[in-house]
């Protein structure tokens, strides 16, 4: 174990082989994605069920954005205490 964390151990240089960087980005473009469908969708479609998918489109990526800073603000930080 180390000194860190005693509950969890340190990847292994072979667990970081295992998962490239790349693997980090699917999530990222996808929500860039459908901000950019949302924008055209509240630029081009002002009524209906354009708007709603505007509304939709626009707000997950919002929602998913608070939800990973307040599990960030949660875990514990590696210099102790809450980060």
């Amino acid at each position: 174990m180390n000194a860190v964390t005693p509950q969890m151990p340190m990847p292994s240089s072979s667990d970081v082989a295992r998962h490239p960087s790349v693997a980090v980005w699917p999530w990222p473009i996808a929500l860039g994605l459908l901000t950019a469908f949302g924008l055209l969708s509240a630029l081009l479609g002002q009524h209906g069920v354009w708007l709603a998918l505007s509304w939709a489109s626009l707000s997950i990526p919002l929602i998913v954005t608070v939800i990973c800073l307040i599990r960030a603000w949660r875990r514990p930080s590696s210099k102790g205490g809450l980060s």
